[in-house]
């Protein structure tokens, strides 16, 4: 299932994925609209690269302070909430 297209609280259009709090913005404005966590031009493909390589969470998040641990949560729980809709 994607992200129905919304509009942020401060006007910007972009394509989110939320939970009870936006996580993830795809806008042309930001990053080429590449998918970044909400409210940072930080690509969630850095933090997948993290972990790829075996890196923590929290390392991810001393490189990128503007991110913040509920964001990357949320991420990897939906991520994981999607994969398991697919496969069931």
């Amino acid at each position: 299932m994607s992200p129905v297209p919304t509009y942020t609280p401060h006007g910007f259009g972009c394509n989110l994925i939320t939970m009870k709090q936006p996580v993830v913005c795809c806008s042309p404005d930001v990053m080429g609209g590449t998918a970044v966590f909400y409210g940072t031009r930080v690509p969630v493909q850095t933090l997948l690269d993290y972990i790829e390589a075996g890196d923590t969470i929290d390392d991810f998040l001393e490189g990128f302070p503007s991110v913040t641990r509920e964001q990357v949560i949320a991420f990897l729980e939906e991520a994981k909430d999607r994969l398991i809709e697919t496969v069931s």
